[in-house]
């Protein structure tokens, strides 16, 4: 059994009703400085290289300001995969902050993205290689791991919501209720996802509408804002994710979940 975090509650955010845009009306998170010393860290040589390549598509210094992450902060990364976001995490919460990297058992075999190795082995050589002493493995679903409720301060929920609501909308509504339950009063949940049309066959493309993702997070009793920072108008909504013409290079949404006080 897991040891119980400490919680470090957030300021609280203004109150807004539905989805507000975000046109640069929030203050950010972080100082410019920070985001400065950020920006180096993702630098490092110990960082993968197909990380590297990553990063102008995801714009993770930029989501995590847009998000609210900051130092000293309790964060699970959802699905962490081969742990892009958990490198990432590790270096903004610093060592005062704590990373819970989530995956299952069958995720950890899968092959990483453009790579001949697994995600476990993938996550395993990032917490060595970038010395990530703050992180923390959990191997089990999301909606039976061994977390307190309001014990954590924050989550991300990156490229892999779409997976859940195509097989089963009503799962994809269990997995947000139970990250609802484990964040603190006032916590947030990041998500991006690839944008699908409601028109098209979004389980074959790997992509899901935004509106849709907007009304599970209300359901499950989240106050919701978006940005346009991921937004791709030149994407081909209908071709999958994994098409070598789009270079990965897809239109994605970026909402902010907050877990009213």
């Amino acid at each position: 059994m897991m040891s119980v975090f400490r919680l470090r509650y957030l300021l609280v955010w203004p109150v807004m009703s539905s989805v507000a845009l975000s046109l640069g009306s929030w203050l950010p998170a972080v100082s410019a400085q920070d985001g400065l010393s950020l920006r180096r860290a993702l630098a490092d040589p110990s960082r993968a290289v197909t990380d590297f390549a990553r990063d102008d598509i995801r714009k993770p210094v930029e989501v995590l300001e847009f998000l609210g992450i900051r130092s000293g902060m309790t964060v699970m990364d959802v699905y962490a995969a081969g742990g892009y976001y958990t490198f990432i995490l590790s270096k903004a919460l610093g060592p005062e902050g704590a990373v819970l990297a989530q995956n299952t058992e069958r995720g950890l075999r899968f092959k990483e993205d453009r790579q001949e190795i697994t995600q476990g082995e993938a996550l395993k050589s990032k917490i060595l290689e970038g010395n990530l002493t703050n992180v923390t493995q959990l191997i089990g679903n999301v909606t039976a791991l061994d977390l307190s409720e309001d014990s954590l301060d924050a989550a991300l929920l990156m490229l892999s919501l779409h997976d859940s609501y195509n097989n089963s909308p009503e799962r994809a509504l269990e997995l947000l209720r139970s990250l609802y339950s484990y964040l603190a009063p006032g916590g947030i949940l990041g998500i991006s996802d690839h944008v699908g049309l409601p028109e098209n066959n979004n389980r074959d493309l790997h992509r899901m509408p935004v509106q849709r993702a907007i009304e599970l997070a209300e359901q499950a009793g989240f106050m919701v804002h978006q940005s346009r920072l991921l937004e791709n108008p030149e994407d081909d909504h209908s071709r999958s994710v994994f098409d070598p013409r789009l270079a990965r290079h897809t239109d994605r949404f970026l909402l902010k979940l907050i877990k009213p006080d």
